[in-house]
């Protein structure tokens, strides 16, 4: 099966990962088509996955855009549909990835009749687009043959904004088990490089961004042992610098600049995290499915979450990890407290999540669903 799979960013983000790790097993007979440069069409090309940046500028339509920024962005986006248009008449399929692949691979796969597949890593509701994205993304997904929706909560939002439910099917991420396989002397040069080997450490992974609640840790910090530091890792992608500025002057403010580290993007991710003793999920909004919560069980660590959307499907309160209500910075520096005194039942949750997360989230058995899916509407 030939899938032209797409994907408007050239950032490497959670739904751009996740399309790595489908796309290394259509390899063979499948291209990447991405709207932009960047590091994700770099990453493909060093996982020898065939990739066309389609593109040479960014469409400046945001999650929270309105009309009018659809419509100054035509001037970018007509040639952009008329070369996918072009190009997807060598393809079986269309698999858009994300909302903008989605607009354009929507036009492209009804113009050359070829049955489109849209990935669904959002939850669709106010919270995180506007009313005119809101609009533009059931419409477009509603003429898809299929839907891949990445947890119970992603399709839930779907559904209540007008989407179908019967080209629906959830498929959570998988991931490589063997890439969060860490030596102990690999997290011993982690552990030593940040001075860390007598503080209880508290990772948080994510990009910058006010959803993403870093600033809900860095307020529970000041409330927990001073032997508690947080490292911080992930940039500001999307137009995020002024809350990246507003983390530098809380972290200020509160006097923790000797506990807060600001790492940005790392390409180490499980190797911080086997040297953390907690991981903490802080997303102020629910979270489509949460990405981090998975990688940090299957580093054998205990994990935090806000418990809203796809984490509470991810954790069993109190048994595989805790969750915390959204923004709740008491409840979650109670939760850091716990896990720095009571470290044997912290070690007992965190093996428990991750037996767990290697039985439900087997990247081989994620792949055979979804190819499963795809031979379905081919047939």
């Amino acid at each position: 099966m030939k899938i032209l799979f797409l994907d408007q960013s050239g950032k490497l983000g959670g739904a751009e990962l996740c399309l790595a790790d489908i796309t290394q097993h259509f390899r063979q007979t499948s291209l990447v088509g991405v709207f932009s440069k960047g590091p994700f069409p770099d990453y493909l090309r060093q996982l020898n996955i065939p990739v066309k940046i389609l593109a040479d500028q960014t469409l400046n339509v945001q999650k929270a855009s309105g009309l009018l920024a659809v419509f100054k962005s035509l001037n970018r986006l007509i040639p952009l549909i008329t070369a996918v248009t072009q190009l997807s008449k060598g393809f079986d399929l269309v698999y858009a990835n994300t909302q903008k692949a989605l607009v354009v691979g929507a036009i492209a796969s009804f113009v050359n009749g070829r049955p489109l597949v849209y990935h669904l890593h959002d939850i669709v509701s106010p919270d995180h687009f506007s009313s005119t994205n809101r609009r533009i993304i059931i419409t477009l997904a509603n003429r898809a043959a299929l839907i891949i929706a990445n947890s119970q909560a992603s399709r839930d939002a779907f559904i209540a904004a007008g989407g179908r439910a019967d080209t629906i099917q959830i498929v959570y991420n998988g991931f490589r088990l063997e890439s969060y396989q860490i030596s102990a002397p690999q997290q011993s040069v982690i552990c030593n490089s940040f001075v860390l080997n007598d503080k209880f450490v508290i990772g948080h992974f994510s990009r910058l961004a006010p959803w993403k609640g870093q600033h809900i840790l860095i307020k529970a910090l000041a409330h927990c042992s001073e032997k508690a530091v947080a490292l911080i890792v992930g940039d500001a992608l999307f137009g995020e610098d002024d809350y990246a500025t507003y983390l530098h002057c809380l972290v200020k403010n509160l006097n923790l600049q000797h506990r807060v580290h600001f790492l940005g993007f790392r390409s180490d991710v499980p190797a911080l995290m086997k040297a953390c003793d907690l991981i903490a999920h802080t997303s102020t909004a629910p979270e489509p499915f949460g990405r981090v919560i998975v990688e940090a069980m299957l580093c054998n660590r205990p994990v935090v979450a806000a418990g809203a959307g796809g984490a509470v499907e991810l954790i069993e309160q109190g048994r595989t990890g805790w969750l915390t209500p959204p923004s709740d910075v008491p409840k979650l520096a109670d939760i850091i407290t716990t896990v720095y005194t009571q470290p044997e039942i912290a070690r007992a949750i965190a093996q428990k999540g991750y037996l767990q997360a290697q039985q439900r989230f087997n990247l081989a058995n994620t792949n055979e669903k979804i190819e499963t899916l795809l031979y379905q509407i081919r047939s």
